[in-house]
């Protein structure tokens, strides 16, 4: 697959197993020799997933191994245009999946914002709320957790780092996402059993 981007060709080299591909896509012949638009929704999945494998690299496990190959043929097989059978296994499968990894990295990269809310992150992706909340849950949490979760450890990073030291810890929670001081304290508290101040303190002692 090439991809056009804001600094020219980016390629992205995937290869499959044509039997254990074909199962899944009824006409090989007729599918493969043709061009796919990236911009579609099963591949524009299809390529962030694979984004996200490179990243992780050799921290995956065996069994993540196992279970991103399955979710890659299961996108793929519907970017080039599954069979009805294959297409409904892969919607409840890989593809949630996708949309799950999609989401939390739109989190992570909005999460600063006091204001951000389920409905704003589901309408960007084109889902209901409802249906965001029902895709966490599936991974065992849910939307707020994981909100919250990544604004704190985003305030954390912000303490530790000596490039902040001269900004106040008002400054740094309001820009990790908060707008109540005594509601961060506690929060931070509870999930790094330590105050703001106390890891502010520690990073100044490297």
């Amino acid at each position: 697959f090439n991809l056009i981007g804001a600094g020219g060709f980016r390629f992205i080299n995937m290869s499959f197993s044509r039997k254990q591909l074909s199962p899944l896509i009824g006409d090989p012949a007729a599918v493969l020799m043709r061009p796919l638009p990236t911009q579609s929704g099963a591949m524009r999945l299809l390529l962030d997933y694979i984004s996200s494998i490179q990243e992780v690299g050799d921290e995956l496990t065996a069994e993540a191994c196992h279970l991103a190959t399955t979710h890659v043929f299961d996108l793929a097989a519907l970017a080039m245009g599954a069979t009805r059978d294959a297409a409904q296994i892969a919607r409840g499968r890989g593809v949630s999946v996708a949309r799950l990894r999609a989401i939390k990295a739109d989190i992570v990269a909005h999460g600063g914002h006091v204001d951000l809310s389920a409905r704003d992150v589901a309408a960007r992706h084109g889902l209901s709320a409802r249906y965001v909340r029902k895709l966490f849950e599936s991974d065992g949490t849910s939307l707020i957790d994981f909100m919250m979760n990544q604004r704190l450890a985003r305030a954390h990073r912000m303490l530790g780092d000596p490039r902040h030291a001269g900004r106040s810890i008002t400054a740094i929670a309001y820009e990790a996402g908060f707008n109540d001081l005594s509601y961060f304290n506690r929060a931070f508290r509870r999930r790094y059993d330590a105050t703001p101040s106390d890891v502010r303190a520690a990073a100044c002692k490297h």
